[in-house]
């Protein structure tokens, strides 16, 4: 597995690596992951029984925390990929992983997959604003349909994002694998013991968007929507976990909207503990992000009990069921969407049934279900290569130690 960005870097694209691999480990697959080395050395760790080759990595001008691996690295990874028994790449990011991924399929004569995680037409005119959003966005779907075709078979996580790229015109085959989630890790949590790490009265309402502070998670919005809540409910308290380049300027902007004693900002927390304290201890989960593939996020609130109001884009159309699911869909529209936040900040009654919906739910999303699937798919584009000693039938028989 190659990717450009992993832990230590926290967003979405880590999280879900490390779910995938967790769950490809107890199927009996064994996971190389190469990845950029943050220190800029290079050197191969174990992490539990999977094997992580760092490689050093170059920073990025317009994106301070990620880095890209860099290109002169190739040649002793690949001597090192040579002494292993690789039965298939499975590539996690674009730039260039993907070329390393792409190259080592044609030298190694074994398939190429790559899942496409980042919605790219509405994510670089963020970051690169002095070119035209119009040219930025035909950049973008033509990089896409590139990069796209030059594999053996792409992994969407959601209906709409497979659908944006048909319409590109990407002709190799698209497969809807979503990660899933490992809701065993999100069964503790203690929201009493985060009210009182951060002052915050039990009695308080309390609102909680985790997740990268960045500009193409709209949390300006949400800002905006704060506004037409706190008229009704003036001690209303929004929780704002994760870090990001766009801290600064949304700081700035909770002052200018006067929302200084409504709005905390608590920066990046532990998975182990102080997450789960946080989903926890508020009353609703709330989210407006235009550009998220699969939304982790939304299934991480829900597993914890809490729940969603956030509005219905791309990959979150797929994960938000207003009907069952544990939450509240509403628009992007301040008046619609602070109204289903004092409706349900109001109605005790009708948290604990978005609450108990939720707990049934969260099952249709467990990250086993969603692992077995990309096997399958795997076996398939292997049996398709011909390759010497393939994978054998995965379900139901056990799967022996293969390496990709």
């Amino acid at each position: 597995m190659i990717s450009d960005v992993y832990f230590p870097r926290v967003n979405g694209v880590s999280t879900s690596i490390k779910i995938f691999i967790t769950e490809h480990q107890k199927l009996g697959n064994r996971v190389t992951l190469v990845c950029p080395d943050y220190t800029d050395n290079m050197q191969i760790e174990y992490d539990a029984e999977y094997a992580v080759i760092r490689l050093p990595a170059r920073h990025i001008l317009f994106d301070p925390e990620d880095r890209l691996i860099k290109s002169s690295c190739f040649p002793k990874l690949l001597e090192i990929l040579q002494t292993c028994k690789i039965d298939i790449i499975h590539v996690q990011t674009p730039f260039v992983a993907h070329r390393f991924g792409v190259k080592l399929s044609g030298l190694l004569n074994i398939p190429c997959v790559e899942t496409y995680h980042t919605f790219f037409e509405e994510y670089f005119h963020h970051y690169i604003p002095l070119v035209p959003k119009r040219i930025l966005r035909s950049l973008s779907q033509r990089f896409s349909v590139n990069q796209c075709n030059q594999l053996d078979a792409v992994i969407v996580p959601s209906t709409a994002m497979k659908n944006v790229l048909s319409s590109y015109g990407v002709s190799t085959e698209i497969n809807i694998i979503p990660t899933g989630l490992r809701i065993n890790e999100f069964e503790g949590g203690d929201g009493s013991r985060f009210r009182k790490a951060h002052e915050i009265t039990e009695s308080r309402p309390l609102l909680i968007y985790i997740g990268r502070v960045a500009l193409e998670k709209n949390i300006h919005f949400l800002l905006d929507m704060l506004v037409a809540v706190k008229i009704q409910i003036p001690d209303v308290l929004l929780i704002i976990a994760g870090e990001g380049p766009a801290r600064k300027s949304l700081q700035k902007y909770t002052q200018k909207l006067n929302l200084t004693d409504n709005v905390m900002f608590v920066g990046y927390m532990s998975r182990e503990q102080e997450l789960l304290d946080c989903y926890r201890a508020g009353q609703a989960f709330v989210f407006s992000s235009r550009t998220e593939t699969q939304g982790l996020v939304l299934l991480e609130a829900l597993a914890c009990g809490l729940p969603v109001i956030s509005t219905a884009v791309m990959g979150t159309i797929d994960v938000l069921d207003d009907q069952e699911g544990g939450c509240l869909i509403a628009d992007e529209d301040v008046d619609d969407f602070s109204g289903k936040v004092v409706k349900l900040l109001y109605d005790i009654r009708l948290q604990n049934i978005l609450r108990h919906q939720a707990s049934h739910y969260i099952e249709l999303w467990s990250a086993p279900i969603f692992a077995r699937k990309s096997c399958q798919l795997y076996q398939q584009l292997i049996q398709e290569e011909k390759i010497d000693n393939a994978f054998p039938s995965l379900l139901p028989e056990p799967v022996p130690e293969r390496e990709y």
